[in-house]
């Protein structure tokens, strides 16, 4: 391509920011007289913007992708489109190119379908290939949101990376070649089998603000480039483009104008050097520990946006803050530049996908966003235009989600799995002496005191999703010749990005057992399960009972009073009890499993169940400074699906011993009329407390967001009885309302302090 072809460049630009869904082959038709076989069809959705279930239609036909022309479009052809991409109906189509105009080939024109047709190929049309349109009238479809059972789901809106696929910073000056991540360099793009350069002439800072945001930098900054004329003048370089424009809100330079250079490379550029482009890092991956630290907690302070639910640094479910309450954002006309205003927003670089249909798992609480439409300029996301929502327009199945491009930083280099049956498993492997010029020694990790949490830092670090299990014990795993103990006392919170950010003993190794078979272990998952209650059912249900004592011996036994019970004179006089109805959701990506085998499930005669988990919930009763004076010793459950939500069916049940656990869209419902659904208040003085429920609270199970597992309520009781309100999730309001409410640092254990 020469000077001339900017323009076809554009219009193969139009393909961009398009999601292939790779539908299923269609059926081939049985030949017939007059038909021959239709040969292998493929289908996707592409354009821009649009959502993950809706777009210009393009069929693969013969080696090549086209479109297919308007003329004569009916809703029947479009229903055996949308179940060629693994929807089951559609609910519209669109005409006029309305998702842009498509390039190539226009396959098919004058469709007529019935609509129960298995492949397009076996509707009426004028032949393959056989049109009298233009690119102008290249059809849409809008297909129902409901994938067909067994569909491989993709719901993702990304950019296609067309002709220049690969782009990179190298760094010149010597010191920081070994420094990670690479902040300053010259661009480079992939070129056969090497890498070519830019020509910088028209270079500006819209360019490199989209070279930045690739790269996993939120902004650009001045660079010296006398220094890279001396090294361009030094070096051979091959030039790839010029003439490169962006606007800068590009998502990826495939996306700008630009022409590729022909011809003699060399002397391409003329009086111009190499395009250098130098970012500034976001407060994640800026150098300095305790400086990150601190600006993670001044930065935590001020925004009004946060990312749940991911398994990785950048991604997750956008939440915005808005009167003191977190909630969520509504996914219609979500696209690739408003999630990369969120991007920016929060230290990362531009998106590199933007995920609808909560895709990183449901939020809760209010919508506080719609229709959100950013021009991918502003420096925030409260500064686009926006629709307030209405109950009816959106719901959480439609919570919008990002993956933001961040630093390459080279942690997966530093850790490996070892003997486990899939890349998903296995021993745990660090890499020490990483040291200039060191040759890399792996060694073990010791098991004692290893959890959920330290395996969610390694399963993040090697980029295989979320923890399902840290193990303590890895003898069934004697793979690899490494034998060496060389880390212990490692102890995560969880959201670190490598293990080497966690605290641990440092040389001194202090390991009981310090045999292969006592290292470290995990297994990863793709997704987890996101437990949470359901507040407003705790303060709508809670009351005072006195319960006689010769009605609670089963609850005594199953150790569900507090300790003074032991020496009441059974079975004369009473016990006051707190009761409240719990309703337990599971709004993550996996069913909530226990983590204990059913071989080790203990039956309780009393309750005529098997208890599943040994706690899997604390409730307690705090003074306003963090005092616990009563706790509900919920010593057990048992987990099964009480409710789903329409459309999902129940798996769990506890009757006949019978598989536990919560279903995605499930929840489990313990009745205020239960027995031990109570905290025993009866040695507690009249005054204003705080009651806590926690979830999982030694984080035995995964789940992908831990931080909405408590729940407070502030209670005020005078003697006789008691009042309950301002329930909510630990993590629903701002940090400043939540001290107001609280007036002492959270507390996440159970232990009397």
């Amino acid at each position: 391509m020469g000077h001339h072809s900017t323009w076809t460049w554009q219009e193969l630009l139009v393909l961009l920011g398009g999601l292939w869904l790779w539908g299923a082959s269609a059926q081939p038709t049985p030949p017939g007289p007059t038909r021959s076989p239709t040969p292998q069809l493929k289908f996707r959705l592409a354009g821009y913007p649009r959502k993950h279930n809706e777009g210009r239609i393009e069929v693969f036909y013969n080696d090549e992708w086209g479109t297919i022309c308007d003329d004569d479009f009916t809703l029947a052809n479009a229903h055996v489109l949308c179940r060629h991409l693994g929807f089951v109906a559609a609910t519209g189509w669109a005409h006029s190119a309305k998702y842009g105009k498509g390039v190539g080939r226009i396959w098919l024109d004058n469709v007529n379908c019935a609509g129960g047709e298995k492949s397009i190929g076996d509707c009426k049309h004028r032949g393959w290939g056989n049109s009298d349109c233009s690119h102008e009238e290249d059809a849409g479809v809008i297909c129902k949101d409901e994938r067909i059972p067994g569909f491989k789901d993709s719901n993702v809106i990304e950019t296609e990376q067309s002709h220049v696929e690969e782009v990179r910073l190298r760094p010149v000056v010597s010191g920081a070649r070994r420094r990670l991540p690479v902040t300053e360099g010259v661009v480079e793009v992939r070129y056969k089998d090497g890498w070519a350069q830019i020509c910088d002439e028209g270079w500006d800072t819209k360019n490199s603000r989209v070279i930045c945001g690739m790269m996993g930098f939120p902004a650009e900054k001045k660079v010296n480039r006398n220094f890279y004329k001396l090294f361009a003048e030094r070096q051979q370089l091959n030039y790839r483009l010029h003439s490169v424009s962006c606007t800068g809100t590009e998502v990826h330079l495939s996306m700008c104008t630009f022409q590729f250079y022909q011809g003699n490379t060399s002397t391409a550029c003329g009086a111009g050097m190499p395009a250098v482009v130098s970012c500034l890092p976001g407060p994640l991956f800026t150098s300095g520990s305790t400086h990150k630290k601190k600006q993670r907690q001044q930065q935590q302070g001020q925004l009004r946006i946060r990312l749940k639910g991911g398994a990785k640094a950048g991604e997750g479910r956008v939440e915005v803050l808005k009167s003191n309450e977190w909630g969520t954002v509504c996914d219609d006309r979500w696209n690739l530049l408003s999630a990369s205003v969120v991007c920016r927003e929060l230290g990362f670089g531009s998106a590199k996908e933007a995920l609808t249909g909560a895709r990183m798992g449901q939020g809760t609480g209010p919508i506080h966003l719609n229709e959100v439409q950013c021009l991918g300029t502003e420096k925030s996301l409260w500064s686009c235009p926006f629709k307030n929502i209405t109950q009816e327009d959106c719901k959480h199945t439609e919570d919008a989600a990002v993956r933001c491009n961040i630093p390459y930083m080279g942690y997966e280099n530093l850790i490996r799995l070892s003997g486990g049956r899939s890349r998903f498993e296995g021993r745990v492997e660090v890499a020490v002496g990483a040291g200039d010029g060191d040759e890399l020694r792996w060694g073990l990790v010791c098991g004692e005191g290893w959890g959920t949490l330290e395996a969610m830092v390694v399963c993040r670090q090697l980029g295989l999703g979320f923890a399902n299990h840290g193990l303590q014990e890895t003898w069934y795993w004697d793979a690899s010749n490494v034998t060496e103990m060389v880390l212990s006392g490692v102890k995560c919170a969880g959201h670190e990005m490598s293990l080497s950010h966690c605290q641990h003993h440092g040389s001194s190794l202090s390991c009981r057992n310090t045999g292969t078979r006592f290292a470290a272990g995990v297994i990863c998952s793709e997704t987890a399960s996101d437990l949470l209650l359901h507040a407003p059912l705790v303060q709508e249900t809670a009351y005072i009972e006195d319960r006689p004592l010769h009605m609670l011996y089963c609850a005594a036994e199953e150790n569900c009073l507090s300790s003074s019970a032991r020496l009441a004179n059974w079975p004369y006089g009473h016990r006051r009890l707190l009761r409240f109805s719990s309703q337990i959701h599971n709004n993550g990506r996996a069913d909530f499993r226990p983590k204990a085998g059913r071989h080790s499930w203990v039956w309780h005669e009393c309750h005529r169940h098997y208890h599943s988990m040994d706690i899997f919930t604390h409730y307690d009763i705090l003074t306003p400074n963090g005092t616990k004076v009563a706790e509900g010793h919920k010593a057990s459950f048992c987990l099964e699906d009480t409710e789903c939500e329409e459309d999902v069916a129940k798996r769990y049940e506890c009757a006949n011993f019978g598989e536990q656990g919560i279903t995605v869209g499930c929840w489990d419902l313990y009745r205020h009329d239960i027995d031990c659904q109570w905290i025993d208040i009866t040695d507690v003085k009249p005054g204003n407390y705080i009651l806590q429920v926690v979830i999982n609270p030694n984080f035995e199970v995964a789940e992908s967001d831990f931080t909405n597992n408590a729940m407070k309520c502030n209670c005020k009781y005078d003697g006789h009885r008691i009042w309950v309100h301002s329930c909510h999730i630990g993590d629903a309001l701002s940090e400043e309302a939540s001290k107001r409410f609280e007036q002492y640092p959270g507390q996440l254990n159970n232990q009397i302090s």
